[in-house]
C-alpha cells in the first residue's frame, strides 16, 4: 500500500482504502485530466489539490489544468455563477462572445492533452465551452457543477446548457441542484481531506499562538465564520447576528476569516462592505488571509466555541465540513449543501436570519454540555459521509462506469 493512502487507514479503516485500490485496478494507465479556472482559492481547487495526487498513486495518469483569462472573462463567469444561483443577472451578447473566445484560445493550448485523454473532468461554468472546441476527442467528458443550480436564471442557464448538453455525463453535489440534461447524471457531494494542513489535529500551543498574533482573546468566547469574502456568504449578516448575540453574551468575539478567489472579481467590494459594517469594533476581527494559510484557518476554527456559515446561497460549503470535523457545531444558512451537513439540533442549527443566528449562538454558548455533545456528533457525521476517501471512491465508480460502456453490472476482481 502506498504511503499516502496508508495514512488514511487509522481514520477510515483498512477496508475503505482496499476498496479504493480495487476500484482503481480497471483504470490503471488511463489518462485523466481535470480542468478548472484557478489553482488557489475556493473549495474546488482545494479538492483537486488532494484528489489528483491520490489518483496518481492509484496508477491513474492524472493531470490538473487551469484555464487562463482576462478580468473581463472572470467578470462574465462570476455573473454566470450568480445567475446559476438564481440572481437575475443580465449578460450581453458581447460578453457571451468574449466568454467563448477565451475558451477557444484555451482549447488551442490544451487541445493535445484534452483530445488524447480517456476522461476529462471540466469543473463549473468557466471552462464549460472547451468541449465545443475539441472536435476530435478520444475519451469521455464529464461536466462537474459545484454550484447550487436548482433555480437558475433561465436565459443564462439556456446559454450554458448549449455547451453542457454535449458532455457524456454530469456531476452535481445534491439531487436538487441537477438540471434536465440528455446524458447520465451523478450525485457526488464534495469532501475534506482529514490529513490536510487545514484539518489535522494541532497542538494547543499553536492555536494559542495564532490567536495571539491576530489579537484574539483566548479567555473570552469566540464565534467564527471562515469563507472567502463573497456576497452569498453574507458576512455583513454575520456581523449583524454577532451584534445581536453580544447583548446576551457580552464577552463574545467574532472572527471573519478568509480571502478572495483568483477567479472572483467581487471580493474587494465585499471586503469593503464588511469593514464598513464592523465600523472599527475591536471585538470584530476581520482577517484577510493568503490562500496557503491552512494551518491558521485550522487553528482559528479550533479556537472557536461556535462556527457560523450564514450563506444565503451555497453549493456545498466545505468550511462547514471542516468545522464539523473539528467537533464544532455549525450555525448555517438553511440553503444548498449546508442542509446536507447541518442536521438541525444534532450537528448544529439551520437559520435564515441574523436574529435566528444570534438566538442559536446564545443557546449554545449558554449550554456547554449541549455544545460538546453536538460537536461529537458532528465529527462522527463527517467521518461517515464527507471525507476525501468517500469522494474518491465515487469518482472512481463514475470513471469505471464510463470506461466500461455504462454496464448495469461492473465486476471487480
Amino acid at each position: 500500500m502506498s504511503s499516502s493512502l496508508a495514512r488514511y487507514v487509522d481514520i477510515t479503516g483498512e477496508d475503505v482504502v482496499n476498496q479504493l485500490r480495487q476500484l482503481a485496478e480497471p483504470l490503471a494507465g488511463k489518462r485523466v485530466v481535470h480542468v478548472n479556472s484557478t489553482r488557489v482559492g475556493g473549495g474546488v481547487a482545494e479538492i483537486l489539490a488532494k484528489l489528483v495526487p491520490l489518483m496518481r498513486e492509484l496508477g491513474i495518469e492524472t493531470t490538473w489544468e487551469v484555464i487562463t483569462g482576462d478580468p473581463d472573462f472572470f467578470s462574465v463567469t462570476k455573473s454566470f455563477h450568480n445567475a446559476l444561483q438564481g440572481n437575475r443577472v443580465p449578460i450581453s451578447a458581447s460578453q457571451y462572445d468574449h466568454y467563448e473566445a477565451v475558451n477557444r484560445e484555451n482549447a488551442k493550448t490544451l487541445s493535445e492533452k484534452l483530445a488524447s485523454a480517456d476522461l476529462v473532468f471540466v469543473h463549473d461554468p468557466q471552462p464549460a465551452p472547451l468541449l465545443s472546441f475539441i472536435p476530435k476527442r478520444r475519451g469521455s467528458w464529464i461536466w462537474r457543477c459545484h454550484i447550487d443550480a436548482s433555480r437558475p436564471h433561465r436565459p443564462v442557464w439556456k446559454h450554458l446548457r448549449g455547451f453542457v448538453e454535449g458532455y457524456d455525463a454530469s456531476i452535481f453535489s445534491l439531487p436538487d441542484f441537477a438540471q434536465r440534461l440528455p446524458h447520465p447524471q451523478y450525485i457526488i457531494p464534495p469532501s475534506i481531506d482529514p490529513l490536510s494542513e487545514k484539518n489535522v489535529d494541532l497542538p494547543a500551543s499553536e492555536i494559542d499562538e495564532v490567536c495571539r498574533r491576530h489579537g484574539i482573546d483566548r479567555t473570552r468566547r469566540l464565534a467564527v465564520q471562515v469563507s472567502r469574502f463573497d456576497w452569498f456568504k453574507d458576512p455583513v449578516g454575520v456581523i449583524e447576528a454577532f451584534q445581536l448575540a453580544r447583548r446576551s453574551c457580552p464577552d463574545l468575539q467574532l472572527v471573519l476569516a478568509g480571502g478572495t478567489a483568483a477567479d472572483d472579481p467581487e471580493g474587494a467590494a465585499v471586503l469593503d462592505a464588511v469593514n464598513t459594517a464592523a465600523n472599527g469594533d475591536p471585538d470584530i476581527h476581520i482577517l484577510l488571509l493568503p490562500p496557503d494559510a491552512h494551518r491558521e484557518i485550522n487553528a482559528i476554527q479550533r479556537a472557536a466555541d461556535v462556527v457560523l456559515q450564514k450563506s444565503i446561497k451555497e453549493g456545498f460549503g466545505l468550511t462547514v465540513t471542516e468545522a464539523l470535523w473539528k467537533a464544532r457545531p455549525v450555525i448555517g444558512g438553511n440553503v444548498g449543501g449546508i442542509r446536507l451537513q447541518v442536521i438541525d439540533h444534532h450537528t448544529g442549527f439551520l437559520v435564515s436570519t441574523p436574529e435566528g443566528a444570534a438566538l442559536r449562538m446564545c443557546y449554545l454558548l449558554q449550554r456547554p454540555d449541549r455544545l460538546r455533545t453536538m460537536g461529537e456528533k458532528a465529527r462522527e457525521f463527517v467521518r461517515e459521509n464527507f471525507l476525501l476517501t468517500r469522494h474518491l471512491r465515487e469518482y472512481l465508480t463514475v470513471m469505471v462506469a464510463l470506461t466500461t460502456g455504462m454496464k448495469d453490472r461492473i465486476e471487480l476482481a
